[in-house]
């Protein structure tokens, strides 16, 4: 599985700069980022290189944080590729909590990340279908 970093931000100007500031100098490079406006407060959902290391220095940055493990699932690069991952959900009874993705030319491929409950059991699912789920080693090779 993957490993997300969930950084809890208050809503203002400049926070997203001070987060990529922080992990920039401690040299961790950002693989994948998703931005959520909750009101007031935000949630920024980070793939990085190193996430123990970052988890580190964002907290010594003040920024509250939280890891966790997410799919991250291969998928086609043309019309239909997510919709082909997709339709196995409601077929196997499967909710999508959370899910963002981003296109990786050295796969040919996109690689879309996923939050569902009992994972493991999801992942050997899609695994069985044909699906490649990377580890954390294999994302950051791409």
């Amino acid at each position: 599985m993957a490993k997300q970093i969930n950084v809890f931000v208050d809503n203002r100007i400049g926070r997203i700069k001070s987060i990529c500031e922080a992990l920039s100098k401690a040299n961790i490079n950002i693989r994948a980022m998703a931005v959520q406006d909750r009101g007031e407060f935000g949630l920024v959902k980070l793939v990085v290189n190193k996430p123990d290391k970052a988890v580190i220095a964002l907290q010594e940055n003040g920024f509250a944080c939280k890891q966790k493990e997410v799919m991250a699932i291969v998928i086609e690069d043309k019309p239909g590729g997510l919709f082909n991952l997709l339709k196995i959900f409601p077929e196997d009874n499967v909710n999508i909590l959370d899910a963002y993705g981003f296109a990786a030319e050295t796969i040919k491929g996109s690689v879309f990340f996923i939050e569902v409950k009992d994972a493991g059991q999801v992942s050997s699912l899609l695994e069985g279908k044909g699906f490649k789920i990377l580890t954390d080693q294999e994302l950051m090779e791409i």
